[in-house]
């Protein structure tokens, strides 16, 4: 357990200080805290794109929608995400992530879990 006595600092990171991310074809993915078992960043997808197929192993993904429209598609439908939504993908869920609009869509992302954060597939199982 965690000493309370010691105070850990928070800590900031400003919009230009986004480290490039995993990639996936047709996504920018920006990290911005990544912690041992936390990722957090910036996904962007401009209009049209259609991301490849894709999961986060054992990382369970929440984001929310901050403008544009975030659709994601598995094997067994489509959700799509509008600005103010939260959209759940559970880990190990292959997807892929498209923009079916003429703007550029932008969400933040919150990721929990271990090992690789992005696994590139050819598509779903």
């Amino acid at each position: 357990m965690d000493d309370p006595a010691v105070e850990t600092p928070v800590t900031k990171v400003g919009a230009g200080e986004l480290a490039p991310g995993h990639p996936t074809p047709g996504m920018e993915r920006l990290a911005a805290v990544v912690l041992p078992d936390v990722w957090s960043g910036v996904a962007r997808t401009d209009p049209g794109v259609v991301s490849g197929w894709h999961h986060h192993g054992s990382h369970d993904t929440v984001a929310y929608v901050v403008r544009g429209v975030f659709q994601v598609e598995t094997a067994s439908g489509v959700v799509r995400g509008e600005p103010g939504d939260f959209v759940h993908v559970p880990a190990h869920t292959v997807h892929r992530e498209s923009n079916p609009t003429d703007k550029r869509a932008e969400v933040v992302l919150v990721r929990r879990g271990t090992g690789e954060v992005v696994v590139n597939v050819d598509r779903p199982a």
